[in-house]
């Protein structure tokens, strides 16, 4: 890891960081928006491993274990409310989705 400039992942993450922002902001399928949400969560997990690894501290790599806990139990959640409206509604898009308004 030594020999790939830092920047190189940085502008990876970022660039991973844009599309889950653009997935979330522009589609309507609940599980699409899911997806780009952990994409989002991953991008920061990979600078953190970038800025741990280059500044030779391990605190980073520790704390994206503890992002990858907190994202597996959102994931098992999500999927979970996702699967009880696909039953009720019959559909994944967020705009037929309403029953969250008041």
């Amino acid at each position: 890891m030594t020999n790939i400039p830092m920047e190189y992942y940085l502008v990876l993450s970022a660039f991973m960081f844009t599309v889950g922002v653009t997935g979330v902001l522009l589609r309507r399928n609940a599980i699409v928006v899911f997806m780009c949400i952990e994409l989002m969560l991953n991008s920061a997990n990979l600078a953190l491993v970038t800025f741990s690894s280059y500044l030779g501290n391990p605190a980073g790599q520790v704390f994206v274990f503890f992002v990858m806990t907190v994202a597996a139990a959102e994931a098992a959640v999500g999927l979970a409310i996702i699967i009880a409206i696909f039953r009720n509604k019959l559909t994944v898009n967020i705009d037929e989705i309403n029953i969250f308004k008041w």
